[in-house]
């Protein structure tokens, strides 16, 4: 058994103090999560990304060079823990970003998604906001992200890098994404990273499944063929031009805002 040493080498101390922007750091904090760099700051030494994170590490890798340095992730899981009680993990991120850009980017892209978004910009002492619940343990809130991060805290993360990139992590825009579902099916959230990041195309509007309802007015023109909702175009088996009275009264609320 080979026995991990409880410090970082020399070789990727100087590594990392040798970062001076944002990019640097990105692209040696993607290095760590590939496995080519043995140690980070603010992780336990030599060690690497948790075993649950190891099919993220492509996405968390691309946000880094994308211009965003990742902190700490989670996937989505539902099921019983080793301790025998059940366990519930939304899928989330958190992240550093410096780029006014590249912030608005993820967040109005997550924003659109649907996702739980949480921002702490330390460098304008905005007031925090209250984190959200990202683990239970049966039932019991156990982690959560958007915490704000103290003084002590960021000394920690980010020990050992120049002074100057130190001062813009400090300072930077810190966004944690939560997806809002529990389980595996809030791992929709890394598909929306992947897109940020260009590590997958964008969608077509029409394609995208998070985008905004259709517009009804474009479908005016459209005749309804026999046995269908005259504004949603789902079939209808009764009496009637429409499926349902939510239907009925939503297009009547629709004529009222054209009236």
């Amino acid at each position: 058994m080979t026995m991990k040493l409880p410090w970082m080498s020399r070789a990727d101390r100087r590594r990392w103090k040798s970062a001076r922007t944002l990019a640097d750091l990105g692209e040696l904090m993607a290095l760590w999560l590939e496995g080519e760099i043995a140690s980070r700051p603010g992780y336990q030494p030599r060690f690497g990304p948790d075993e649950e994170t190891a099919h993220l590490v492509p996405t968390l890798a691309a946000l880094c060079r994308a211009g965003y340095v990742t902190t700490q992730s989670q996937p989505g899981f539902a099921g019983t823990g080793a301790d025998g009680l059940w366990w519930e993990q939304r899928a989330a991120v958190e992240l550093v970003v410096v780029d006014e850009d590249l912030f608005h980017r993820l967040a109005d892209a997550a924003t659109a998604a649907g996702m739980f978004v949480r921002v702490h910009d330390h460098s304008r002492g905005r007031v925090p906001e209250y984190p959200i619940a990202a683990t239970l343990r049966d039932g019991e809130t156990v982690t959560a992200f958007g915490g704000r991060i103290g003084r002590a805290d960021m000394a920690i993360q980010w020990t050992g890098l120049d002074r100057d990139l130190y001062d813009q992590v400090a300072q930077g825009t810190y966004i944690s994404i939560v997806a809002p579902e529990y389980g595996p099916a809030g791992d929709r959230l890394w598909t929306l990273l992947d897109q940020v990041s260009g590590l997958r195309p964008v969608p077509d509007p029409e394609d995208d499944p998070w985008a905004d309802e259709p517009n009804w007015d474009a479908y005016e023109d459209l005749e309804p063929e026999p046995g269908e909702c005259a504004l949603c175009g789902a079939p209808i088996r009764h009496q009637g031009p429409y499926c349902s009275e939510a239907c009925e009264e939503a297009d009547a609320d629709r004529d009222a805002v054209l009236d």
